[in-house]
């Protein structure tokens, strides 16, 4: 399957800048999401490999070939859009044939891709309806199916899934991502939703301002964020972020440990610190909610802090405790959560194994 390049690009609307001096590599065979909050400009760049867009400066190339001035339909794409994009008056199998002709496909080949598409769709039964006749998913496998009897190498897809409840979400992400096995495509995908790029990808590229923040498999960027943005946009709970400042313990041994506004500390003697930080350096440290043990581990509580609020939903549960003017999520079992009153404190610890730092004025990870 063919790779992807993207070569100092620049996006431009007059004086604005959208995106500037991006460089990415899609390998073979990659699911590649682009996953950041509206404005980011993962669409954009989306387009601009489709050929919708423009580009004001830089390269792109398929499978080593520049393509960067080329027309869409001479790219050796198919595009899967947010809105289906079905055509109303044709049937499921005049969706899926639409186009073909045009390829000078004869009526035998054409009538396989189709027949194999919705195989593997499993939209057999569905082809003599039309879009109206759909629910929400079986009008996306049907977009689906309109762009894979292309049989092209590259398929992009623009936050396709974003249009269905969530029951539907749930079961076409692992149609999309069954669909990536079998078919061996590369996949670029857009979204701003984390699950979907968690559970599907292969490769994440987290953009924020038109910058990638950080590209890497999902528990590279989950367990080691690049910087606060990232860690603050991946994970659900989000992550619980402190302020404070680094010290070093009497004894001159070179443990650093955090001192919180509340003088609380945190020691941080396992984290792995590109370089050990001088005393006095602000810092921000990130705690996961499920990474907290309550109650505390070992017969050891880290706080002992007070309880603001319960959110249980069956399997799971999140209680939010006050530490100063501030709030953290701590993950927790149901039936302990069940017990806990408002304003009662209970004893929480946490692994600084764990624990993330951020410089805090950079927000760089340190």
């Amino acid at each position: 399957m063919p790779s992807v390049e993207f070569s100092n690009i620049t996006k431009k609307y007059g004086t604005v800048t959208v995106i500037e001096g991006l460089n990415l590599t899609v390998a073979d065979g990659e699911f590649l999401v682009l996953l950041g909050p509206s404005g980011c400009g993962k669409t954009t760049l989306l387009n601009m490999l489709a050929g919708l867009q423009d580009i004001t400066a830089g390269t792109i190339r398929i499978d080593g070939n520049d393509v960067t001035d080329l027309d869409p339909k001479d790219r050796g794409l198919a595009m899967v859009f947010q809105s289906y994009a079905l055509y109303p008056t044709k049937t499921v199998r005049g969706n899926l044939k639409f186009g073909l002709a045009a390829q000078k496909l004869n009526r035998a080949e054409i009538e396989r891709r189709v027949a194999w598409a919705a195989d593997l769709l499993q939209i057999t039964a569905l082809m003599d309806r039309k879009p109206a006749q759909l629910s929400g998913g079986q009008r996306q496998r049907v977009a689906i199916g309109r762009a894979l009897v292309k049989n092209v190498g590259v398929f992009l897809f623009d936050e396709p899934l974003s249009n269905l409840d969530a029951k539907l979400r749930t079961e076409m992400r692992m149609e999309i991502k069954r669909l990536h096995e079998e078919v061996k495509s590369t996949i670029v995908y857009v979204t701003h939703d984390q699950i979907e790029a968690m559970t599907m990808a292969t490769k994440i590229a987290v953009m924020d301002g038109g910058v990638i923040q950080q590209y890497g498999t999902p528990d590279e960027i989950y367990e080691h964020p690049s910087n606060r943005f990232v860690a603050g946009f991946i994970g659900a709970p989000a992550m619980n972020f402190l302020d404070g400042t680094t010290t070093t313990t009497a004894g001159g041994d070179g443990t650093v440990t955090a001192k919180l506004a509340d003088d609380r500390t945190i020691d941080l003697s396992g984290y792995p610190f590109e370089k050990p930080p001088e005393p006095g350096r602000a810092i921000t440290l990130g705690l996961r909610p499920e990474h907290f043990e309550l109650p505390e581990a070992n017969g050891q509580a880290l706080f002992r802090l007070p309880v603001r609020s319960t959110e249980r939903t069956g399997s799971d549960a999140t209680i939010y405790l006050g530490i100063g003017d501030d709030l953290i999520a701590v993950r927790a079992d149901p039936a302990f959560a069940r017990n806990v009153k408002v304003g009662e404190e209970v004893p929480v610890s946490f692994p600084s194994g764990k624990a993330n730092v951020f410089d805090a004025r950079s927000g760089q990870r340190m």
